[in-house]
């Protein structure tokens, strides 16, 4: 057992069962929607039984709209869409018309939405059947979904560990077959690190490869980017390729419709330990080598490479969000309605934006280095296809570790020694993602990540393609 190990784990909690649903993914639900031998009512009402039978273990939830879903399911195949009638969730930090959105923060008191964000329409645009909104942390700040003061979302594969973060009441109910596909966002591996907990495909976009959410908009740099969390490759692929039919952004070369892996062999640089001087823990290091190995073997060539980024980018990232915690707290009311309630805010929320106020003067330059952090990781590229990486320094730890109510100084330092290899992609606007090709002797998933230079996610799939094919994921319901 090793240092970040909790209790034994308890038994795996998934929700596969002989239904509608079976064990598809949900392009083949699509594909089965398509043909006439599901409906979109029968899915729905699965995907309804299947949540209410592990979310009240799971706590993945925010809230549900399955009256809704009921009545517009059938209309929602009719309408199209690439995932038309297939049900999922959205996180909730993002604006769905009717519907609150509470940010998982108990300082904000949820008003219903006047209308779609930007996002929604285009992830609505794919046909889904909405079944409700799902956790994240406060603001989505931390690494794992647990609160000051209500029940942390759990992790299917042991519920007595984290989920991941931010995106992990998504993560959660993936995993745990509840719904094939679901959105989550992206601010410093929030995609990538639920991902890696929950034994998920997690793809975080390059930089304007979607649209941009309304809080992404407002940010002096902008480090959020959205997408989904799945159980398989395709599925990732195939919402990529639907949503550059909504929207592509000429600035980037398209994706267009990745099916299986690519003829050319890559160049790739292997980076085990971070620039937090704290080496990756012995199990995920064991991982990350064996994935290397794996890729030799497929004909890929596989070297160690340097960190591209120096030590003060961490400082730089976390200031940042300092910055945004500050911003929060000090703005909250104009940001969230009069109903904000800066008293309610958790120990990590004050404590980041305390130690942004310390600091604020240096904002100036930390805006500027990381302007620059693009330059720096771009340098990598012009050795390497693809850079291979630990998602996160050390297994999934157990709930309490990373928990609000830890003092800020220890926490701070937990947090940095644990996130330590996904910021670098939120900053330099590069697109990384995380495939499930190990597991820690506790039994839980560990993630590895693959990154690549800005606007080349079709390498990423088609690699992830390639190395499902050689070593499919573990199976949760096994």
């Amino acid at each position: 057992m090793n240092q970040y190990a909790g209790p034994a784990p308890e038994a795996r909690l998934h929700a596969f069962r002989d239904d509608a649903l079976g064990d598809h993914d949900a392009t083949a639900l699509a594909d089965l929607l398509r043909r006439g031998e599901r409906s979109a009512a029968q899915l729905t009402d699965a995907a309804i039984e299947r949540i209410q039978a592990v979310n009240p273990a799971l706590n993945g939830l925010a809230l549900d709209t399955f009256e809704t879903a009921r009545r517009s399911a059938d209309q929602r195949l009719r309408d199209g869409g690439e995932f038309a009638g297939v049900p999922s969730l959205i996180k909730d930090n993002i604006d769905v018309a009717g519907l609150p959105t509470g940010h998982g923060a108990r300082a904000v008191r949820p008003r219903n939405a006047a209308k779609d964000s930007h996002f929604a329409r285009q992830y609505l645009d794919q046909g889904f059947v909405l079944l409700g909104k799902t956790r994240l942390p406060d603001f989505g700040f931390s690494a794992t979904t647990e609160y000051a003061g209500a029940p942390a979302t759990r992790n299917p594969w042991a519920p007595g560990y984290s989920s991941g973060a931010s995106s992990g009441g998504s993560a959660a109910l993936v995993a745990a077959g509840a719904v094939p596909i679901a959105h989550g966002n992206d601010g410093g591996g929030s995609i990538r690190i639920p991902a890696a907990c929950c034994g998920l495909v997690g793809l975080k976009p390059t930089r304007g490869r979607l649209v941009k959410s309304e809080a992404s908009r407002s940010l002096p740099i902008d480090i959020i980017a959205e997408g989904v969390l799945t159980r398989s490759v395709r599925d990732t692929a195939n919402f990529f390729a639907a949503a550059e039919q909504y929207y592509r952004n000429p600035k980037l070369p398209p994706i267009g419709r990745v099916e299986g892996p690519g003829r050319r062999r890559l160049r790739v640089g292997l980076v085990v330990d971070s620039i937090t001087g704290s080496p990756t823990c012995p199990q995920t290091r064991a991982v990350v080598e064996d994935a290397g190995h794996l890729l030799a073997g497929l004909g890929h060539r596989v070297e160690e490479a340097p960190v591209p980024l120096e030590r003060r980018f961490i400082d730089d990232f976390v200031l940042y969000y300092g910055f945004m915690a500050f911003m929060v707290s000090t703005f909250g009311r104009a940001l969230f309605g009069p109903g904000f309630d800066p008293r309610q805010l958790d120990g990590l929320t004050r404590g980041l934006s305390r130690y942004y106020r310390r600091k604020l003067w240096k904002t100036p330059a930390v805006l500027y280095q990381l302007k620059r952090t693009w330059q720096a990781y771009a340098r990598s590229f012009q050795q390497y296809d693809v850079v291979l990486s630990p998602v996160l320094a050390h297994t999934t730890p157990p709930l309490g570790y990373l928990s609000p109510n830890v003092d800020f100084e220890v926490l701070i330092d937990r947090l940095i020694k644990y996130v330590s290899f996904t910021p670098a992609n939120n900053a330099s606007g590069s697109p990384a993602l995380s495939l499930p090709l190990g597991e820690s002797r506790e039994g839980l998933p560990i993630g590895v990540q693959f990154s690549a230079l800005q606007g080349d996610e079709k390498t990423l799939l088609e690699l992830a393609f390639e190395l499902e094919q050689a070593r499919p994921w573990r199976r949760i319901q096994n």
